[in-house]
């Protein structure tokens, strides 16, 4: 698969827009760590300044909170 990214990615922006979090501030790693680590259906704190304060897991959350990571440390 030559372009999986751009097939992997469907509604850009739309795990800002779910955080709470503005398009031009990059989430943190330590947020996603704790929503990846979380079992769906569970409520976390959310553990840096940015975003909502409370956020439900959801699988969907999961699975955009994992492409992000990947993407992010296919970056570097």
């Amino acid at each position: 698969m030559k372009y999986w990214i751009q097939r992997a990615i469907h509604r850009p922006g739309s795990l800002h827009k779910e955080l709470e979090i503005p398009k031009n501030e990059k989430i943190p790693i330590r947020l996603l760590d704790a929503i990846i680590k979380a079992k769906a259906g569970q409520t976390i704190k959310n553990p840096t300044t940015k975003g909502k304060r409370k956020i439900k897991v959801t699988r969907k959350l999961e699975r955009r909170a994992i492409l992000v990571r990947t993407l992010k440390k296919i970056k570097k």
